[in-house]
C-alpha cells in the first residue's frame, strides 16, 4: 500500500507542478487543471505497471485503493470549486462550464444512436 501512496504523492505533485507550469504560461495566477493531469499521470503509470508484469500482490493492491478513493474525490473536491467559481464569476465563465458539458451529452447520444445498443 505505501508504494500506491508514493506513486499517488508523485503523481499529485507531478500535477500540481504542470497545472502551475500552464498557468504561469497562460498568464493566469493560479494552478490550471493540475487535479486533471494529476488523474492522468496516476493512471498512464498503473497501465504502463500492469504492462511491465509490475502489476501484481500488494502493489497491486495499493495503487487500487488508491485509485477507488482519490479520483471520486478529487473530482467532486475540483468540481464544487469549479461551479462556486462560475456562479461567482458570471454569465461567460457558467456558459463556459455548461456548453462542453451539454456538448458531450450531445456527442453520447450520437454515438449511442450511431452505434446502437447490444
Amino acid at each position: 500500500m505505501i508504494k500506491g501512496l508514493a506513486l499517488l504523492s508523485f503523481c499529485f505533485l507531478s500535477g500540481m507542478w504542470c497545472g502551475s507550469l500552464l498557468g504561469s504560461s497562460l498568464g493566469i495566477d493560479a494552478n490550471v487543471g493540475g487535479v486533471g493531469f494529476a488523474m492522468i499521470f496516476f493512471l498512464l503509470l498503473k497501465e504502463a505497471s500492469v504492462k511491465k508484469g509490475l502489476w501484481n500482490g500488494e502493489f497491486a493492491f495499493g495503487i487500487e485503493f488508491w485509485n477507488k478513493l482519490y479520483i471520486p474525490i478529487v473530482i467532486a473536491m475540483a468540481a464544487s470549486l469549479n461551479v462556486k467559481s462560475a456562479l461567482s464569476s458570471g454569465l461567460l465563465a457558467v456558459l463556459a462550464g455548461l456548453l462542453p458539458v451539454l456538448l458531450a451529452f450531445w456527442v453520447f447520444k450520437v454515438l449511442i444512436k450511431k452505434l446502437g445498443t447490444s
